[in-house]
């Protein structure tokens, strides 16, 4: 009987080919199919990551492999966030989207860190002045357009400059609400802000897919963000009491996680040829006539 052999594979060749330094940790190989991570090695830029959507959408691409630097004008919370994320996965950058120069520089100081840029997640948002249109404060609309719209698209502009001198096909992804698409779901400013911001992304995204850069948004029903409880004065547990009463889905309450889930979908490879999409995140609140009676 002939003797048999056995061989012993060393175990590095069993791990995928990973190379970082310190100026830039991001994979320059990595192996996919040893990978189930959906962003593995990819470098994302979240906005308004202080908190709410952007804070559980740091952690959620952080999970699934992402470096990702959060921005906010929110400094503690911000690096506080970062921190429990881990240095080598997350940092902290201020940044006032109103600024256009504070966007360049938010853009340039993610490259320089990670290396690149893969994914924009512009979230940053307000929901500006509620009251009336007949009392309603023009400075304040201003503003509420200045964060909303005009923010947005300073991070879209200097986000996409960087992917296309990278020739980097990357995700771009907004914060729209169900109020972009109806009239009443929101106050004044913030509903024609969101109005905006859709059309902002259907623009983008029609001259960026030359480049094979992708827009999108995602338009969530009512979730208990601080930003929400601050601006109607309410609890958690009474935002989330109102928004499940006007909810068209139910025995389930909507939270940040749903919305960062969404965003984690159209930044992976999952969604490789969506673009221009209005992705509602609300139970199908949009597509249903509240006021028909079931039969």
């Amino acid at each position: 009987m002939s003797k048999t052999t056995t061989y012993r594979i060393p175990r590095e060749a069993l791990l995928p080919s990973v190379r970082r330094t310190s100026q830039n940790p991001k994979p320059t190989h990595f192996c996919p199919q040893m990978s189930k991570l959906k962003l593995d090695g990819k470098i994302a830029l979240i906005t308004g990551a202080a908190s709410g959507i952007g804070e559980e959408a740091a952690r959620l691409f952080a999970e699934n492999g992402a470096f990702v630097v959060l921005a906010d004008i929110q400094d503690e919370l911000g690096r506080k966030v970062a921190s429990s994320i881990g240095t080598n996965k997350a940092a902290f950058c201020r940044c006032d989207v109103r600024d256009e120069k504070d966007v360049e520089k938010l853009i340039d100081h993610t490259v320089e860190k990670f290396g690149g840029l893969d994914i924009l997640f512009s979230n940053a948002g307000i929901i500006g002045p509620i009251a009336s249109i007949l009392e309603l404060d023009m400075e304040k609309f201003d503003d509420t357009f200045a964060t909303n719209v005009r923010g947005v698209a300073a991070t879209i502009k200097h986000a996409a400059r960087s992917m296309v001198a990278r020739k980097t096909k990357g995700s771009i992804i907004c914060t729209a609400s169900v109020a972009a698409t109806l009239g009443g779901a929101g106050p004044h400013a913030y509903t024609v802000s969101k109005h905006a911001l859709i059309g902002l992304v259907r623009s983008a995204c029609s001259e960026l897919g030359t480049y094979g850069i992708r827009v999108n948004c995602i338009a969530p029903f009512g979730i208990a963000t601080p930003l929400s409880c601050k601006a109607f004065h309410l609890e958690p547990d009474q935002v989330e009491s109102n928004t499940c009463a006007l909810a068209n889905l139910k025995g389930e309450t909507l939270k940040a996680r749903h919305a960062a889930e969404a965003a984690l979908f159209l930044a992976s490879d999952e969604s490789a040829y969506i673009s221009g999409l209005n992705l509602a995140v609300d139970g199908g609140f949009t597509v249903v006539n509240h006021s028909f009676s079931a039969i």
